[in-house]
């Protein structure tokens, strides 16, 4: 109704105007028929508010439609009383509404494209690394070793390109079971120990062996993965520990990664999640990328998890996983 009477305003001012405008010519004729003056008013107006009225029934169901919120894009094609206005409109956007369609298919398919020739590469360069790695694992010289370390960081940074691209996708690439949360973090420290061996950094595991959460395997790895290499990059003192606490929380298991390195400046603690931020540490640590973090977090909200993180400068530095 509101929006009915904001269109109509214009003719209704000019409806008034153009009375007073009569009105004077007849004021300054004497007045001599008044009372015709009148009644060629009232009827005017009664004229005038039943072509509103006309108005107003021709167009209710449009109007009524403009003034709703849209709850999906098919509501641009429902059907309506059809007036020449609503007709006009209704094609405008139907026709608008193909073109989006068509715009939104053609780059859906492209970026599906994209994706399936993102995993396509990942997977082919993962073949050549593992002979690499067979080669030169058993091999003494300081250069082999050198090789395998670079080999471990390509590794990592196909999996994050990998998994990164199936986020989008991740309902179709889930599983959830019950998993004992010792032997998780056990699986994970053992894939690492190149590293911490590198680092000479230690894994400690607080996790009591009867400890299960409700989660997808792979993709909490990843995120695992993720925090642990974290904590490894920013340990920069050797003979630190990392600590792999598990514990019951009223209903929530928590997990936590507690490392004993340089620690996150408070300033940078609110944007640590955000895609590409490295704050402070990521000038000072060249191998920084900003998307660790920001990955583990997407992929604990995606498996309903809840993920906190404190810390404290030349301390180290805690993060969470609520189950």
């Amino acid at each position: 109704m509101r929006l009915f009477f904001r269109e109509q305003l214009a003719l209704i001012l000019f409806y008034f105007l153009q009375l007073v405008v009569i009105t004077g010519i007849y004021w300054l004729d004497g007045y001599r028929h008044l009372s015709i003056s009148l009644y060629a008013a009232f009827l005017s107006t009664c004229l005038l508010i039943g072509y509103l009225f006309f108005r107003y029934i021709t167009n209710r169901s449009f109007y009524q439609r403009m003034e709703k919120q849209l709850t999906s894009m098919e509501d641009f094609t429902s059907n309506v009383q059809q007036s020449p206005l609503a007709e006009g409109l209704q094609q405008l956007l139907k026709s608008q509404f193909r073109h989006y369609k068509t715009d939104l298919h053609n780059y859906k398919y492209k970026l599906e494209g994209h994706i399936q020739f993102i995993n396509q590469w990942v997977h082919q360069m993962k073949t050549p690394l593992s002979v690499i790695h067979l080669i030169v694992q058993d091999e003494d010289d300081s250069r082999f070793i050198a090789i395998g370390d670079e080999l471990d960081r390509l590794k990592k940074g196909l999996d994050m390109v990998l998994y990164t691209a199936r986020l989008d996708t991740f309902e179709r690439d889930f599983y959830v079971e019950t998993l004992n949360l010792q032997t998780v973090a056990r699986s994970v420290t053992s894939s690492q120990k190149r590293i911490f061996i590198r680092k000479r950094v230690f894994p400690v595991l607080e996790i009591d062996g009867g400890l299960q959460v409700a989660s997808d395997e792979k993709w909490l790895s990843f995120a695992m993965t993720q925090l642990m290499t974290n904590a490894l990059r920013y340990t920069v003192e050797e003979n630190r520990k990392i600590y792999f606490h598990g514990y019951k929380c009223g209903i929530n298991t928590v997990l936590e990664i507690r490392d004993e390195g340089v620690g996150i400046p408070q300033s940078d603690l609110p944007r640590v999640f955000d895609p590409y931020f490295t704050g402070e540490n990521g000038r000072n640590f060249q191998e920084s990328t900003g998307m660790g973090l920001h990955l583990t977090k997407q992929i604990c909200e995606k498996l309903g998890h809840r993920i906190e993180i404190e810390s404290t400068i030349n301390q180290g530095t805690t993060v969470r996983i609520i189950f």
